[in-house]
């Protein structure tokens, strides 16, 4: 079969590095799937989670958002932060949710409420890819 080589990549370094034979994300615009062979592509990343199938078995990658570019032979992955399912601190995260819904319930006027939402969305996406191992 044939395979793409795909590298996700963050400010602290790679993530994950690797030929697959497919590649399935959400964008802004829309979930894509990236197959070998794909036209060329660059698109803004939702907060989710990156699906990488490989020798029959799909592997997960936690993305806070960032940039895919595809071409014909590469996918490069570029996201502010990223983590493999199986590196996911779970007690970490779930802290992280519960900061952040305290934070959006709190009626103080000093709380940015964007930022507490994103760190929602981040929270929860790692949680659920947690579970995807």
């Amino acid at each position: 079969m044939k395979t793409i080589k795909v590298s996700v990549v963050t400010p602290d370094g790679p993530v994950y590095e690797a030929d697959v034979e497919m590649v399935s994300t959400k964008a802004k615009s829309g979930e894509l799937g990236i197959l070998p062979g794909h036209i060329p592509l660059v698109a803004p990343l939702e907060i989710s989670a990156v699906r990488l199938k490989r020798e029959g078995k799909t592997q997960y990658i936690a993305v806070s958002g960032g940039f895919l570019e595809v071409r014909p032979d590469k996918v490069t992955i570029l996201a502010q932060a990223a983590e493999r399912a199986e590196d996911i601190d779970v007690v970490r995260a779930k802290a992280a949710k519960e900061r952040a819904e305290r934070r959006l319930q709190s009626k103080q006027d000093d709380i940015d409420f964007k930022r507490a939402e994103l760190a929602l969305k981040r929270a929860l996406n790692r949680l659920n890819v947690a579970q995807m191992k």
